[in-house]
């Protein structure tokens, strides 16, 4: 059977609610994230300045949603209600039945959280089993420690590194490290995100 494309949905859990990512959730990232430079250390923009500046970024996803080639959502810290971060699928392919799991920008207070690994244990879920998925995979920064072990912990198996692979906006050519998970292996990893969260 082929397995469907993801869609706008919410997904709730007890740390954290994804919902669709729109404008009106802009004051509340950028007083979450702000110009932090460790939160955009590794993200192929430049800091913004300013809330209009992180608004033409937010743009920059909100266009790729509108195309088709994206769905992004805010995660909502569910105890504040407000958002904190964004996360989001690219790539997919239903007939390949594989979906990219990225864009994701967190605020320093989620890192290491219950709150971002219920995030990942949420889109995870979703796509091998609300869309049948048989391949979710990682792209990241070969260069970004903290994110190539916070893909490592969630139970995905590192498959390489692309060389010269994307042009950030300050010209620098980064190299990007590959991550995946197989359906087949996605039990085992869900058993060990559940227990995870449990223990907190």
């Amino acid at each position: 059977m082929t397995a469907k494309l993801p869609t706008p949905v919410t997904l709730t859990g007890r740390h954290v609610r994804l919902e669709p990512l729109t404008r009106d959730h802009l004051p509340e990232l950028w007083a979450a994230i702000g110009s932090d430079p460790d939160v955009w250390r590794w993200i192929p923009f430049i800091a913004p300045q300013s809330e209009e500046e992180l608004g033409a970024i937010l743009d920059i996803r909100l266009a790729e949603v509108a195309k088709g080639t994206a769905v992004k959502f805010a995660a909502i810290d569910l105890a504040s209600g407000k958002a904190v971060g964004i996360t989001g699928f690219y790539g997919f392919s239903a007939a390949d039945e594989l979906v990219e799991i990225g864009g994701t920008w967190n605020a320093r207070s989620a890192w290491r959280t219950g709150l971002n690994t219920e995030s990942k244990l949420m889109l995870l879920t979703y796509a091998f089993e609300e869309l049948g998925m048989g391949r979710v995979f990682w792209k990241t920064d070969a260069l970004n420690e903290r994110s190539r072990n916070a893909i490592l912990r969630l139970g995905a198996q590192f498959e390489g590194v692309h060389r010269r692979e994307k042009r950030r906006d300050n010209g620098v050519w980064r190299d990007t490290a590959y991550f995946s998970m197989l359906a087949e292996e996605w039990p085992a990893a869900k058993a060990r995100l559940v227990e995870r969260l449990a223990a907190g």
